[in-house]
């Protein structure tokens, strides 16, 4: 397990990383299903609470080994099995989603049993590391204390009242992404630009497509409470359009550019906000399916709302960590004042629908605006 050469040439995500993203979008997809009943049953807060928090064990787990996986060059049995480790726990974490939306017994037990094998697996990744590359034994030293102590306070979570779960969640939560802020004073590790961003484009892609499969399957599944199919075509239409858009929208900006030593964290980090913002899209589209069929007693406003807010975090996403540093002044102010009026779009006469206008509307703008030239790739 040696570091890999940062400026490799045609470097691209192994099979195995992209069997690892596929295990993982399931945990996403049951995330997105379970917020959109929590939602479409009127317990909103409660549930967009619960999302995210789970939300944040799976983008964790996956972004660690993404990283890792960029960083150091072995391919053997022992790493594959360790991360086959690791997607056997996500799979159990899926498992353990459901309870988490459950009100009155909110329960963390399985996630965060599934969530701590998964961290081991990294420390165990770290550890090897540290033995076999003395270059950076400090770095990975630091990564696999720093992770393994948060692991066993994350176990003593599950000893929390129910009153203390969101405050400590939230104080372990920055513990976990602390931890490779301070490894990394210690010695940087050599991650490969092309190899991150690409990793991080394919999981969204992953996410958006899971996007289009819930709401078809939404849509498939209304056909026999409706009259008439026009208004779920709508739907379909209007849901396609919009999931290309938000595509268009994210591939525009060369994200390689966008991604240096200075600002490695902030694009990971905030990729948490995007990722997550594309998993709600579909729990949205889902919503407005229930309205269609009388199977939510939201108002109008508020189904408007589970489609546009996402829509909005999502661009403010893809503009603050590759956009702007990319873009001309036009786009610089198209993106987020899109962003703001997707937002206004529920008390609009046609809500929804004109999400997808405007989402058009910034795609035409990135056409005749390309992005900035920079060094040669």
């Amino acid at each position: 397990m040696v570091p890999r050469d940062p400026r490799e040439p045609h470097r691209v995500a192994s099979s195995l990383e992209l069997f690892f993203d596929l295990v993982f979008v399931i945990s996403v997809s049951t995330a997105s299903s379970e917020l959109h009943h929590a939602v479409s049953a009127g317990h909103a807060g409660s549930g967009i609470v619960s999302y995210l928090m789970v939300f944040f064990a799976i983008w964790w787990a996956w972004m660690n080994f993404t990283w890792f996986a960029s960083s150091f060059d072995v391919d053997d049995w022992f790493y594959r099995v360790t991360t086959i480790v690791q997607m056997a726990g996500v799979l159990v974490l899926a498992a353990g989603i459901g309870p988490v939306f459950d009100d009155e017994h909110r329960d963390f037990t399985v996630v965060v049993i599934a969530y701590v094998v998964m961290r081991l697996a990294m420390i165990v990744q770290w550890l090897r590391a540290a033995r076999q590359d003395p270059s950076l034994r400090r770095t990975a030293i630091a990564y696999a204390i720093g992770i393994a102590v948060v692991q066993v306070l994350w176990v003593g979570f599950l000893l929390l009242p129910s009153a203390a779960t969101l405050p400590v969640f939230v104080v372990l939560m920055l513990a976990e992404i602390a931890v490779p802020v301070i490894a990394e004073r210690r010695g940087a590790t050599p991650w490969h630009p092309h190899h991150i961003t690409e990793r991080y484009s394919l999981f969204t892609l992953i996410v958006l497509g899971e996007s289009l499969l819930a709401s078809a399957t939404a849509i498939i599944g209304a056909r026999e409470k409706v009259d008439a199919v026009g208004p779920l075509i709508w739907v379909a239409a209007v849901t396609l359009v919009s999931a290309a858009a938000m595509w268009w929208i994210y591939f525009w900006p060369p994200h390689h550019r966008a991604i240096s030593e200075r600002s490695s964290f902030a694009y990971g980090y905030v990729h948490y906000f995007v990722f997550a913002a594309a998993g709600a899209f579909s729990a949205g589209i889902e919503v407005w399916i229930d309205d269609l069929t009388g199977d939510t007693a939201l108002p109008a406003v508020a189904v408007s709302f589970t489609t546009s807010v996402p829509i909005a975090v999502f661009l403010m996403g893809v503009w603050l960590i590759a956009i702007r540093s990319n873009a001309d002044r036009v786009v610089n102010i198209a993106v987020p004042a899109g962003a703001l009026l997707v937002l206004l779009d529920p008390v609009l006469p046609v809500p929804v629908t004109l999400t997808a206008v405007i989402l058009v509307a910034i795609v035409t703008v990135l056409v005749l605006r390309p992005p900035l030239r920079g060094q040669e790739d």
